[in-house]
């Protein structure tokens, strides 16, 4: 199957008692892509996924087009669609198999042909061998790779994902993250991903766009979201951004009223300069590929370091910042 585009315009949503949960946006999704929509909790970015599902119904003026195909008053099970919810909403009645069938079952599919279908679903995200446990026998992952499964089954158009690893631990979150990303660029198939975890997005995504109060603040790839925010509200939630009250001398920050901006691993301490913005090392924390220091500057402005893992500054040392040559 070929992969669709998404194409958004003026898409918008207002709920009944007037709030605009959803300003007016224009999106362009290419077949094939995968698209991480990320910002914070209450941003819009759920709803948005549900009007492409189909599950929710978009403002007079909104179009939404699957390969120019205007989709945006067809309901769910029309659109071609495969969603991943929150939960997984996975039935605890019914075994694996049964499961990764069902849109098969409920689409009229032959028994023969459902089962041969969900099966090849299961081997293709690795569980074949449980195909007849019941879903509250199985891991968190398990049951995720599950819905994951039972969404492509239906050979969707468009495969949608609400924040598919939240409800994970912290490892297997991480573990998961390399596992999903493989598997989806091998199968090619268009995908939005609805995350509030930066890491995720870009670990996930081909392109993010990032939402803040019901707008799209800014879409593009990665890097180029990290290395050229458009908005401050790109930069704060995109990596993180130290910003002191200092200007810029052979690397050096000096006490000054120009505000300077900087991502923390272009900095690095170093020891005590005459006149440069001097500070004390407060905390120290292993992270394995990286060191954190938390630095407490002379004006009471605090800054989180990353720096390299062998890096040897110690709590109570005192260090002057230093960005580092581009």
């Amino acid at each position: 199957m070929t992969a669709v585009s998404i194409d958004l315009s003026q898409c918008a949503k207002t709920w009944p008692d007037g709030t605009r949960a959803l300003h007016p946006l224009d999106l362009h999704v290419p077949g094939g892509q995968i698209l991480a929509l990320l910002g914070p909790s209450g941003c819009g970015k759920t709803t948005l996924l549900r009007l492409i599902a189909g599950l929710a119904g978009a403002d007079a003026g909104s179009a939404i087009r699957f390969d120019g195909q205007d989709v945006t008053r067809l309901p769910a099970e029309r659109r071609g669609v495969g969603v991943v919810f929150q939960n997984y909403a996975l039935f605890p009645n019914m075994d694996v198999l049964a499961n990764v069938a069902y849109g098969l079952r409920v689409r009229g599919m032959a028994r023969a042909e459902r089962e041969a279908r969900a099966r090849e679903m299961l081997a293709l995200v690795r569980l074949q061998e449980h195909a007849g446990r019941r879903v509250d026998q199985l891991s968190g992952g398990q049951r995720q790779r599950v819905a994951l499964a039972r969404a492509l089954a239906i050979e969707p158009r468009v495969l949608l994902l609400d924040e598919p690893l939240t409800a994970l631990d912290a490892q297997l979150r991480e573990h998961l993250r390399v596992e999903l990303a493989q598997m989806l660029r091998e199968l090619g198939i268009t995908t939005v991903i609805v995350t509030h975890d930066q890491q995720e997005a870009m670990m996930l995504g081909d392109r993010i766009a990032v939402m803040s109060a019901g707008r799209l603040e800014q879409v593009g790839t990665p890097e180029h979201l990290y290395r050229s925010p458009a908005t401050p509200f790109v930069a704060e939630f995109i990596g993180t951004l130290c910003t002191v009250r200092a200007g810029l001398s052979d690397g050096l920050l000096v006490p000054g009223q120009a505000t300077q901006r900087f991502r923390p691993h272009q900095a690095q301490p170093v020891p005590p300069v005459a006149l440069a913005c001097q500070g004390q090392v407060l905390g120290r924390y292993f992270l394995g590929d990286s060191v954190r220091l938390e630095i407490a500057l002379q004006d009471g402005q605090r800054l989180g370091l990353a720096v390299p893992p062998d890096d040897a500054h110690q709590p109570g040392q005192a260090v002057s910042i230093r960005l580092r040559p581009q």
